[in-house]
């Protein structure tokens, strides 16, 4: 029997959440399996990855075998780097406590990577937040100037209006003054 360490499927549609299990290769992608070593949610940035570190380690030392997706996954997380670690050390290429010693020095590298990556993604999104605003206040100000000249030209024309108003009323009563003195002339 081939044992694969794979991938099932789980979650929303368009929102894939996956399970890291170990199932016998002719078993299909979300049927049964035989131990689950942790999840993968692709949908964060960075990926969200909980793994058993040590079942996914025995597994790949009884001769489990990944699929591409799964053996990126653990290469991430060092569980393959620590299998070839173990490999030298059953060689006799060194000790135990230097294949030790070189992994923890691989992981806290990869652990700086990651914050690094969180915290660009965090200051990239922080700037970009800030340039939306910046962008939405100029745009809040040209409309706030165009309202202004729009009822600038509206107190304009209104009082262009009642002069004009204001001159055909007096006209008006001059003509009818007029009027007034004509038939008393008469």
């Amino acid at each position: 029997m081939a044992v694969k360490i794979r991938l099932a499927r789980h979650g929303k549609k368009a929102y894939a959440f996956y399970h890291i299990v170990v199932a016998d290769s002719r078993a299909p992608r979300d049927g049964k399996f035989i131990e689950k070593l942790g999840t993968y949610n692709p949908n964060t940035n960075p990926a969200t990855i909980d793994l058993n570190f040590e079942q996914a380690l025995s597994w790949l030392m009884k001769g489990a075998q990944p699929t591409d997706t799964a053996r990126a996954i653990l290469s991430y997380k060092g569980v393959l780097y620590k299998k070839h670690l173990l490999g030298g050390v059953a060689k006799g290429a060194f000790s135990e406590s230097d294949a030790e010693a070189k992994f923890n020095k691989w992981l806290g590298e990869k652990e700086g990577k990651i914050a690094a990556k969180v915290n660009k993604i965090s200051t990239d999104a922080k700037a970009d937040a800030k340039a939306r605003l910046t962008a939405e206040a100029a745009v809040n100000e040209a409309r706030a100037k165009a309202v202004a000249e729009k009822k600038a030209a509206a107190e304009a024309e209104k009082k262009a209006a009642e002069e004009a108003a204001a001159a055909e009323a007096q006209e008006t009563a001059e003509e009818s003054a007029a009027e007034v003195e004509a038939p008393a002339a008469e």
